[in-house]
């Protein structure tokens, strides 16, 4: 095969791959700016505003990211991820802590507050006093929907934060397509520059016969 036609074929195979590359850069281009502007407006409409550094209590002081966003309204993934994390899941478990059931969570409530309600039926059937009883009771349905409630949120939250992160990949996919699309270009001009000036008749890999 003549060297000219080699370095064409490449060349020009070279430009249409680059193409490729441009289209789908351009098309994680939108899904990123879509993921990122979605969930930046979810969030907001939420006007979720992260406590001041002054009213942080406990544990929460020692959170860099409650620290770093203090003050701020949440806006972004790595915000709600924060404030998911650090935030309502340390009061929930300082929540359960100060009712007496540490690291219980609404699911494995269930049980407690099942048992805490048959102790207050058990008591009337019996003619027991149950003003305690029914104290304790209806103290830990309130933990238990206190935990639903943030729970869900959290859960929301660590959803919208996983959104953004697949949009932070799509990104950074975008920026990979772009340069290798930029790097084949490159290439494919190099070769037609070299197969302009490459002799007509210059042969690749051309056979010697002998006889």
């Amino acid at each position: 095969m003549k060297r000219r036609t080699l370095d064409l074929v490449f060349s020009i195979g070279g430009v249409l791959l680059a193409a490729l590359l441009v289209v789908l850069g351009m098309v994680l281009k939108t899904n990123a700016d879509f993921a990122k502007s979605y969930v930046k407006d979810q969030l907001t409409q939420q006007q979720i505003t992260f406590t001041p550094v002054a009213g942080l209590t406990g544990d929460a002081k020692n959170s860099v990211c409650l620290n770093k966003y203090a003050g701020k309204l949440m806006d972004n993934g790595k915000m709600a991820e924060c404030y998911a994390n650090d935030y309502i899941a340390l009061h929930l478990r300082e929540g359960a802590t100060a009712a007496g059931q540490e690291g219980k969570t609404y699911a494995t409530l269930g049980p407690v507050v099942t048992a805490a309600s048959t102790a207050v039926t058990d008591a009337k059937t019996a003619g027991q006093p149950t003003d305690e009883l029914q104290k304790t009771a209806d103290s830990l349905k309130g933990l238990r929907e206190t935990m639903f409630k943030g729970e869900t949120l959290r859960g929301l939250l660590l959803t919208s934060y996983g959104f953004s992160e697949f949009g932070r990949k799509a990104t950074q996919a975008e920026y990979v397509a772009f340069a290798a699309a930029l790097v084949l270009l490159l290439a494919s001009i190099a070769g037609f520059i070299h197969a302009l000036t490459t002799p007509k008749d210059k042969i690749v890999a051309a056979v010697s016969h002998t006889a």
